[in-house]
């Protein structure tokens, strides 16, 4: 008898259409091969299957809708041992591809907005009547991208590996379509008319000496589109300050010395814990900061909850996952919270709910070094924090200079919503909490 594999946990989605269907009866499938895509108005997903398996039965079809729970396809019993566990939750899938999968769940996918030079796209097909091209030798990002330029696929010369089409192939499609538009309109390709960013010219480096190629993991080109994005649309501004954290020091030192209890778990008090309770203070004292522009771009919507985003490094690339109620924390709690997620986070075991909430974010480089830099905001949030590795300086106390710890701070913000004026008082604030601990209980 065959095992039914189900649409595994996708956050808050619901009745989401299926795109692309991967597989088909008799294929014999990979642990974190795609089954099917998901599309919705704010995000696509691949569903990665839960283990190694034959595929006995496919139970949708292109254009169903589905949900959590929803029956996707039949394994056969003997090649699908651990695939209904696998299947439950997407927390139990194997690391590093399903983590990528479920930061795609809370990006925005990106849409297509035409130039003045190129002919309007196509309508987005619907559910029921999406254009069929799993025979096509692409990847589920590039079709879904031909989709919303209305663009036939059959059309395009693949260039890459044994022919398959890249964004770049599309893009070059395209450029080749738009040219004889401009040449007879006689407007030069970039003379102010916004037809977008030109591609840089590829390179045949192999000409050079010996290179080698090594593919990029699935979190670095989700999270890639999304930053890209976020530069694109929000007009960055880095303020940058410095926080006197010679005594919090002291005290995080005295307090980690004292959590027996937690370094037998493997968690630390760190430093990050009492940046979360000092960006929370300044969050309160300056809303504005924890809101997000409406999807009008005509009002800001204020959050009355404190969800703190802290980027994990990986050995697949940088996730976000976020503590949850940062306001109703102390410091030991949210250090437990933070070596718990960290944990999942490097094994890749983060869920969809894990990463999603967040109101404002962290990003330290404390562990590793420099002095400064420019994080780049996780829009729909507004604002994100970086920090650099404190060092020890001579600070001149009025009679003498004595050595004190400096933590470098570098707040980078949306000046669509937030100003100069504004961005240096809150960094102020935070840095003037980070400086007493006292303060955090305030």
């Amino acid at each position: 008898m065959g095992i039914e594999i189900q649409i595994p946990d996708i956050g808050d989605f619901k009745d989401i259409p299926i795109i692309e269907i991967h597989v088909k009866e008799g294929d014999t499938i990979g642990p974190d091969d795609p089954l099917v895509s998901l599309e919705s108005d704010k995000a696509t997903m691949d569903v990665p299957s839960p283990s190694a398996g034959v595929v006995e039965r496919i139970l949708v079809k292109l254009g169903d809708k589905v949900s959590e729970g929803s029956p996707l396809l039949v394994f056969k019993g003997e090649a699908s041992q651990g695939v209904v566990k696998g299947a439950e939750t997407a927390a139990d899938a194997p690391a590093g591809a399903d983590s990528a999968a479920l930061l795609a769940k809370q990006e925005p996918a990106p849409s297509a907005t035409p130039t003045p030079n190129s002919a309007p796209a196509a309508p987005a097909p619907s559910a029921g009547n999406l254009p069929d091209f799993s025979q096509i030798h692409a990847s589920p990002g590039v079709r879904r991208l031909a989709r919303e330029l209305g663009l036939d696929l059959t059309a395009v010369k693949g260039t890459g590996e044994k022919g398959r089409i890249t964004k770049e192939d599309v893009k070059g499609h395209l450029t080749r379509a738009a040219a004889p538009a401009a040449a007879a309109s006689g407007t030069a390709a970039f003379s102010g008319g916004g037809m977008g960013i030109p591609e840089i010219p590829a390179v045949d480096f192999a000409k050079f000496g010996p290179i080698e190629t090594l593919p990029l993991s699935r979190i670095k080109k989700i999270s890639g589109a999304h930053l890209h994005r976020s530069w694109l649309n929000v007009p960055l501004v880095t303020h940058q300050d410095e926080s006197d954290i010679t005594e919090t020091d002291t005290y995080r030192k005295e307090l980690d010395a004292q959590g027996k209890e937690l370094k037998d778990k493997g968690y630390r008090v760190t430093l990050l814990a009492f940046l979360i309770k000092a960006a929370v203070s300044a969050l309160r004292k300056h809303p504005e900061f924890n809101a997000s522009l409406s999807p009008e771009k005509d009002a800001l919507i204020l959050k009355r909850y404190y969800n703190i985003g802290v980027a994990v490094d990986t050995p697949d690339g940088l996730v976000v996952p976020v503590i949850k109620e940062a306001d109703r924390k102390g410091l030991v709690e949210i250090s437990r919270d933070l070596g718990a997620i960290s944990a999942k986070a490097r094994d890749g075991k983060l869920s969809a709910a894990d990463m999603q909430g967040a109101t404002f974010s962290i990003s330290s480089l404390g562990g590793i070094g420099g002095t400064a830099f420019t994080p780049l905001v996780n829009a729909p949030e507004v604002a994100i924090l970086g920090v650099a590795r404190a060092k020890m300086s001579p600070v001149w106390n009025g009679t003498a200079f004595t050595p004190r710890l400096i933590v470098p701070l570098s707040l980078s913000y949306d000046h669509r919503v937030i100003d100069g004026a504004l961005a240096a008082r809150f960094t102020r604030h935070l840095a003037h909490v980070l400086e007493d601990v006292r303060r955090l209980v305030v």
